[in-house]
Protein backbone atom coordinates (compact mmCIF):
# COMPACT_ATOMS: atom_id res chain seq x y z
CA UNK A 1 0.00 0.00 0.00
CA UNK A 2 1.33 3.40 -0.92
CA UNK A 3 2.18 5.68 1.96
CA UNK A 4 -0.38 8.40 2.59
CA UNK A 5 0.06 11.28 5.01
CA UNK A 6 -1.78 10.67 8.30
CA UNK A 7 -2.74 14.32 8.64
CA UNK A 8 -6.33 14.74 9.72
CA UNK A 9 -6.58 17.65 7.30
CA UNK A 10 -5.82 15.31 4.42
CA UNK A 11 -8.59 12.96 5.49
CA UNK A 12 -11.03 15.84 5.81
CA UNK A 13 -10.01 17.15 2.39
CA UNK A 14 -10.43 13.77 0.71
CA UNK A 15 -13.77 13.18 2.45
CA UNK A 16 -15.07 16.61 1.47
CA UNK A 17 -14.04 16.15 -2.15
CA UNK A 18 -15.64 12.70 -2.17
CA UNK A 19 -18.95 14.10 -0.90
CA UNK A 20 -18.98 16.76 -3.62
CA UNK A 21 -18.00 14.14 -6.19
CA UNK A 22 -20.90 11.91 -5.18
CA UNK A 23 -23.34 14.78 -5.58
CA UNK A 24 -21.96 15.49 -9.04
CA UNK A 25 -22.21 11.85 -10.14
CA UNK A 26 -25.99 11.66 -9.76
CA UNK A 27 -26.82 15.32 -10.37
CA UNK A 28 -24.94 16.08 -13.58
CA UNK A 29 -22.71 13.05 -14.28
CA UNK A 30 -19.21 14.57 -14.07
CA UNK A 31 -18.30 14.21 -10.40
CA UNK A 32 -15.99 11.24 -10.01
CA UNK A 33 -13.22 13.24 -11.69
CA UNK A 34 -12.85 15.19 -8.45
CA UNK A 35 -11.98 12.00 -6.56
CA UNK A 36 -9.42 11.04 -9.19
CA UNK A 37 -7.95 14.55 -9.18
CA UNK A 38 -7.79 14.61 -5.36
CA UNK A 39 -6.08 11.22 -5.14
CA UNK A 40 -3.62 12.31 -7.82
CA UNK A 41 -2.86 15.68 -6.23
CA UNK A 42 -3.05 14.96 -2.48
CA UNK A 43 -1.48 11.50 -2.18
CA UNK A 44 1.68 9.77 -3.35
CA UNK A 45 -0.18 7.02 -5.20
CA UNK A 46 1.06 6.01 -8.63
CA UNK A 47 -1.14 6.81 -11.62
CA UNK A 48 -2.27 3.18 -11.78
CA UNK A 49 -3.18 3.18 -8.07
CA UNK A 50 -5.06 6.45 -8.44
CA UNK A 51 -7.16 5.00 -11.26
CA UNK A 52 -7.58 1.63 -9.54
CA UNK A 53 -8.60 3.07 -6.17
CA UNK A 54 -11.00 5.55 -7.73
CA UNK A 55 -12.53 2.82 -9.90
CA UNK A 56 -13.19 0.69 -6.81
CA UNK A 57 -15.29 3.48 -5.28
CA UNK A 58 -17.25 3.91 -8.50
CA UNK A 59 -18.50 0.32 -8.34
CA UNK A 60 -20.35 1.23 -5.14
CA UNK A 61 -21.59 4.60 -6.39
CA UNK A 62 -22.89 2.93 -9.56
CA UNK A 63 -24.86 0.38 -7.59
CA UNK A 64 -26.38 2.97 -5.27
CA UNK A 65 -27.05 5.42 -8.10
CA UNK A 66 -28.69 2.72 -10.24
CA UNK A 67 -30.95 1.75 -7.36
CA UNK A 68 -31.93 5.35 -6.73
CA UNK A 69 -32.82 6.08 -10.35
CA UNK A 70 -34.66 2.77 -10.68
CA UNK A 71 -36.75 3.84 -7.71
CA UNK A 72 -37.64 7.15 -9.34
CA UNK A 73 -38.58 5.44 -12.62
CA UNK A 74 -35.89 6.62 -15.06
CA UNK A 75 -34.86 3.03 -15.87
CA UNK A 76 -38.37 1.69 -16.49
CA UNK A 77 -38.64 2.44 -20.23
CA UNK A 78 -37.49 0.08 -22.98
CA UNK A 79 -35.16 2.70 -24.45
CA UNK A 80 -33.46 3.22 -21.11
CA UNK A 81 -32.92 -0.51 -20.59
CA UNK A 82 -31.62 -0.92 -24.14
CA UNK A 83 -29.15 1.92 -23.68
CA UNK A 84 -27.98 0.51 -20.35
CA UNK A 85 -27.30 -2.94 -21.85
CA UNK A 86 -25.47 -1.67 -24.94
CA UNK A 87 -23.38 0.88 -23.05
CA UNK A 88 -22.47 -1.63 -20.34
CA UNK A 89 -21.37 -4.31 -22.80
CA UNK A 90 -19.15 -2.16 -24.98
CA UNK A 91 -18.01 -0.10 -22.00
CA UNK A 92 -16.68 -3.20 -20.25
CA UNK A 93 -14.45 -4.04 -23.21
CA UNK A 94 -13.24 -0.46 -23.34
CA UNK A 95 -12.52 -0.38 -19.61
CA UNK A 96 -10.26 -3.42 -19.81
CA UNK A 97 -8.34 -1.83 -22.67
CA UNK A 98 -8.12 1.50 -20.84
CA UNK A 99 -6.79 -0.12 -17.66
CA UNK A 100 -4.09 -1.85 -19.68
CA UNK A 101 -3.10 1.43 -21.34
CA UNK A 102 -2.85 3.14 -17.94
CA UNK A 103 -0.30 0.62 -16.69
CA UNK A 104 1.85 1.55 -19.70
CA UNK A 105 1.45 5.29 -19.06
CA UNK A 106 3.92 7.26 -16.95
CA UNK A 107 2.84 9.41 -13.99
CA UNK A 108 3.69 12.72 -15.72
CA UNK A 109 1.74 11.84 -18.85
CA UNK A 110 -1.13 10.63 -16.68
CA UNK A 111 -1.38 14.07 -15.06
CA UNK A 112 -1.43 15.77 -18.44
CA UNK A 113 -4.09 13.40 -19.76
CA UNK A 114 -6.23 13.91 -16.67
CA UNK A 115 -5.97 17.69 -16.98
CA UNK A 116 -6.90 17.62 -20.66
CA UNK A 117 -9.78 15.31 -19.92
CA UNK A 118 -11.18 17.56 -17.18
CA UNK A 119 -11.07 20.64 -19.37
CA UNK A 120 -12.46 18.73 -22.35
CA UNK A 121 -15.40 17.52 -20.26
CA UNK A 122 -16.11 21.11 -19.25
CA UNK A 123 -16.18 21.97 -22.95
CA UNK A 124 -18.75 19.25 -23.63
CA UNK A 125 -21.01 20.58 -20.91
CA UNK A 126 -20.65 24.17 -22.11
CA UNK A 127 -21.40 23.12 -25.69
CA UNK A 128 -24.60 21.40 -24.58
CA UNK A 129 -25.74 24.43 -22.62
CA UNK A 130 -24.88 27.30 -24.94
CA UNK A 131 -25.28 25.68 -28.37
CA UNK A 132 -27.88 23.10 -27.52
CA UNK A 133 -28.96 19.85 -29.16
CA UNK A 134 -32.39 19.29 -30.67
CA UNK A 135 -34.59 17.05 -28.55
CA UNK A 136 -34.21 13.43 -29.65
CA UNK A 137 -31.02 14.31 -31.49
CA UNK A 138 -28.99 11.60 -33.17
CA UNK A 139 -30.63 8.90 -31.05
CA UNK A 140 -33.95 9.58 -32.72
CA UNK A 141 -33.11 7.58 -35.86
CA UNK A 142 -33.61 3.89 -36.63
CA UNK A 143 -33.05 1.19 -34.03
CA UNK A 144 -29.88 0.06 -35.81
CA UNK A 145 -28.32 3.53 -35.98
CA UNK A 146 -29.26 4.20 -32.35
CA UNK A 147 -27.55 1.01 -31.19
CA UNK A 148 -24.45 1.71 -33.27
CA UNK A 149 -24.16 5.17 -31.72
CA UNK A 150 -24.69 3.77 -28.22
CA UNK A 151 -22.11 1.05 -28.82
CA UNK A 152 -19.53 3.56 -30.01
CA UNK A 153 -20.23 5.87 -27.09
CA UNK A 154 -20.01 2.96 -24.63
CA UNK A 155 -16.64 1.81 -25.94
CA UNK A 156 -15.20 5.32 -25.83
CA UNK A 157 -16.50 5.88 -22.30
CA UNK A 158 -15.00 2.57 -21.21
CA UNK A 159 -11.54 3.37 -22.54
CA UNK A 160 -11.59 6.81 -20.89
CA UNK A 161 -12.80 5.39 -17.58
CA UNK A 162 -10.28 2.56 -17.54
CA UNK A 163 -7.37 4.77 -18.59
CA UNK A 164 -8.02 7.72 -16.28
CA UNK A 165 -10.04 6.18 -13.45
CA UNK A 166 -12.83 8.73 -13.79
CA UNK A 167 -15.97 6.60 -13.83
CA UNK A 168 -18.55 6.21 -16.58
CA UNK A 169 -20.96 9.09 -15.80
CA UNK A 170 -18.20 11.66 -16.32
CA UNK A 171 -18.13 10.97 -20.06
CA UNK A 172 -21.37 9.08 -20.58
CA UNK A 173 -23.78 11.75 -19.37
CA UNK A 174 -22.41 14.63 -21.49
CA UNK A 175 -22.15 12.28 -24.48
CA UNK A 176 -25.67 10.91 -24.14
CA UNK A 177 -27.21 14.32 -23.54
CA UNK A 178 -25.26 15.60 -26.53
CA UNK A 179 -26.74 12.81 -28.63
CA UNK A 180 -30.23 13.87 -27.55
CA UNK A 181 -31.07 11.70 -24.53
CA UNK A 182 -33.06 13.41 -21.74
CA UNK A 183 -30.90 14.45 -18.80
CA UNK A 184 -32.40 12.26 -16.08
CA UNK A 185 -32.47 9.18 -18.32
CA UNK A 186 -28.82 9.78 -19.26
CA UNK A 187 -27.91 10.02 -15.57
CA UNK A 188 -29.76 6.79 -14.82
CA UNK A 189 -28.25 4.82 -17.70
CA UNK A 190 -24.76 6.06 -16.84
CA UNK A 191 -25.10 4.71 -13.29
CA UNK A 192 -25.80 1.21 -14.61
CA UNK A 193 -22.91 1.33 -17.03
CA UNK A 194 -20.52 2.55 -14.35
CA UNK A 195 -21.08 -0.60 -12.29
CA UNK A 196 -19.74 -2.87 -15.02
CA UNK A 197 -17.14 -0.45 -16.33
CA UNK A 198 -15.68 0.23 -12.88
CA UNK A 199 -15.86 -3.39 -11.77
CA UNK A 200 -13.78 -4.69 -14.66
CA UNK A 201 -11.38 -1.75 -14.43
CA UNK A 202 -10.93 -2.45 -10.70
CA UNK A 203 -10.25 -6.13 -11.38
CA UNK A 204 -7.64 -5.14 -13.96
CA UNK A 205 -5.88 -2.84 -11.52
CA UNK A 206 -6.30 -5.26 -8.62
CA UNK A 207 -4.42 -7.96 -10.51
CA UNK A 208 -1.33 -5.73 -10.55
CA UNK A 209 -1.82 -4.57 -6.94
CA UNK A 210 -2.95 -1.06 -7.87
CA UNK A 211 -6.01 -0.73 -5.60
CA UNK A 212 -5.66 0.89 -2.15
CA UNK A 213 -8.61 -0.56 -0.22
CA UNK A 214 -8.12 1.68 2.82
CA UNK A 215 -8.30 4.83 0.75
CA UNK A 216 -11.17 3.40 -1.28
CA UNK A 217 -13.16 2.99 1.93
CA UNK A 218 -12.19 6.45 3.22
CA UNK A 219 -13.29 8.09 -0.02
CA UNK A 220 -16.17 5.76 -0.80
CA UNK A 221 -18.36 6.32 2.26
CA UNK A 222 -18.84 10.11 1.91
CA UNK A 223 -19.10 9.61 -1.84
CA UNK A 224 -22.10 7.30 -1.37
CA UNK A 225 -23.78 9.90 0.84
CA UNK A 226 -23.23 12.43 -1.92
CA UNK A 227 -24.74 10.09 -4.53
CA UNK A 228 -28.03 9.92 -2.65
CA UNK A 229 -28.07 13.67 -2.05
CA UNK A 230 -27.28 14.30 -5.72
CA UNK A 231 -30.13 12.06 -6.84
CA UNK A 232 -32.54 14.16 -4.81
CA UNK A 233 -31.08 17.41 -6.10
CA UNK A 234 -31.37 16.23 -9.71
CA UNK A 235 -35.15 16.06 -9.26
CA UNK A 236 -35.49 19.39 -7.42
CA UNK A 237 -32.87 21.85 -8.66
CA UNK A 238 -32.66 23.23 -12.23
CA UNK A 239 -29.94 21.08 -13.76
CA UNK A 240 -28.76 23.85 -16.09
CA UNK A 241 -27.40 25.95 -13.24
CA UNK A 242 -25.61 22.97 -11.74
CA UNK A 243 -24.07 21.97 -15.06
CA UNK A 244 -22.74 25.45 -15.74
CA UNK A 245 -21.20 25.66 -12.25
CA UNK A 246 -19.66 22.22 -12.65
CA UNK A 247 -18.18 23.12 -16.02
CA UNK A 248 -16.38 26.03 -14.40
CA UNK A 249 -15.16 23.85 -11.55
CA UNK A 250 -13.81 21.27 -14.00
CA UNK A 251 -11.73 23.92 -15.73
CA UNK A 252 -10.26 25.04 -12.38
CA UNK A 253 -9.43 21.49 -11.27
CA UNK A 254 -8.02 20.66 -14.69
CA UNK A 255 -5.73 23.69 -14.60
CA UNK A 256 -4.56 22.82 -11.07
CA UNK A 257 -3.85 19.22 -12.09
CA UNK A 258 -1.65 20.44 -14.95
CA UNK A 259 0.58 22.46 -12.58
Amino acid sequence: MAFVSSSIFLFIALGSVALIAGIGITTVGPGGVFVTAALHGLTDLSSASVAGTASATFVATGLVGSGAYARSGELSSRLAREAAVVLSGTGTVGALLGARLNVLTGDELFGDLLSAFLIGTAGLIAYREWVGIESGGLLGGSSFSRRVLLAGAGGAVGVAGGLLGVGGPVVAVPALVGLGMPMLRALAVAQVQSVFLSLFATVGYGIVGAVDLTLALLVGLPQLAGVLLGWRLAHRVPARKLRIALAGALVVVGAMTAL
